[in-house]
């Protein structure tokens, strides 16, 4: 009887190793990005992919949900796995400016998301094809200003850092404007190489990764970006306009706080890695640490900011 018990017991006890092996062997976190691929959040996400394998021997599997301008994938956060197996990337000004701008149609308010990193930021810059006639940020407003409602300019989603970008620019500038929403970045560039509209309210390291085939006229930064020494911010062209967005994640509300820390120690990890750090950089990319325990600060910060923006746009009262 006591052997037969032993035998249970190592039984039991290979059963449960198996169970913890097979468990291991097939955890990943699947990582959804709110918009089409070969945009900001796609390219970084791949960037974190092989640190997050190197550290923690986990795949990160990437999925896309466009649509919205993000708001597709946002609307059903809320129905995906809590157990931290599922993170969603989240943008700012996106996420606060949508529900703000138009809660019904946005179909989330921005407390539905359980956001708990911000590791980037990337400012908006406007941008042309390589060939266009439009050889300056003057060229173009001149344009505009001679054909109004024909300076096409494509961008990321709607109420996005690049929708507000152009409003903006309506407001300092004098002049109209016909803004083309995409489903990522991607999509948005190949408008612009395929000369379907003028130009682009995109980001600045759109002109790293297109390289000679387009050409950077101005950037919404407070001050000239290493990666551009020689392109005007567009506070020296003399419209105060500093823009752009950060990019982090979001989980399911009903996650445990222990694992919302547990994600955002992970993706601290990364961002600290000096040739992460580098690679970022180099693609034009402005690294940040905000994580689970300042990102509710930072929310309550950035939500007042884009008030008051988008009080002085007219978008809301």
């Amino acid at each position: 009887m006591i052997k037969l018990k032993s035998i249970i017991s190592k039984i039991i006890a290979s059963s449960i190793i198996l169970i913890m092996s097979v468990a291991y062997a097939n955890a990943q976190l699947t990582n959804i990005i709110p918009f089409g691929p070969g945009g900001e959040s796609d390219v970084t996400a791949r960037l974190q992919q092989k640190y997050y394998k190197e550290m923690f021997n986990e795949d990160m599997v990437i999925q896309y949900k466009p649509g919205g301008g993000g708001a597709v994938a946002w609307q059903t956060l809320n129905s995906e796995k809590n157990d931290g197996s599922v993170i969603m990337g989240a943008n700012l000004p996106h996420i606060i400016m949508q529900p703000m701008a138009n809660k019904e149609k946005a179909g989330y308010t921005t407390s539905d998301l359980n956001v708990f990193n911000f590791f980037h930021y990337t400012p908006d810059a406007i941008l042309v094809e390589a060939s266009s006639p439009h050889k300056t940020f003057k060229d173009l407003v001149a344009f505009a200003k001679k054909n109004p409602g024909k300076l096409t300019l494509s961008g990321s989603g709607t109420y996005s850092a690049n929708h507000l970008l152009t409003i903006q620019l309506e407001q300092k500038a004098g002049i109209k404007t016909t803004y083309v929403p995409f489903k990522g970045t991607g999509a948005a560039n190949q408008a612009l190489l395929g000369k379907q509209v003028e130009g682009s309210a995109g980001y600045s390291t759109i002109g790293i990764q297109l390289g000679d085939k387009a050409r950077v006229l101005a950037i919404a930064s407070d001050k000239r970006l290493p990666a551009f020494p020689n392109v005007p911010t567009l506070k020296e062209l003399g419209y105060d306009i500093v823009s752009g967005a950060y990019r982090g994640y979001a989980l399911p509300k009903s996650t445990s706080t222990a694992t919302k820390k547990k994600l955002s120690d992970r993706l601290m990890k990364i961002n600290a890695d000096k040739n992460f750090i580098k690679t970022m950089e180099d693609g034009g990319y402005v690294v940040v640490n905000i994580g689970h325990d300042q990102v509710n600060k930072f929310m309550a910060e950035q939500k007042k900011i884009n008030e008051s923006i988008a009080k002085s746009l007219g978008l809301i009262k």
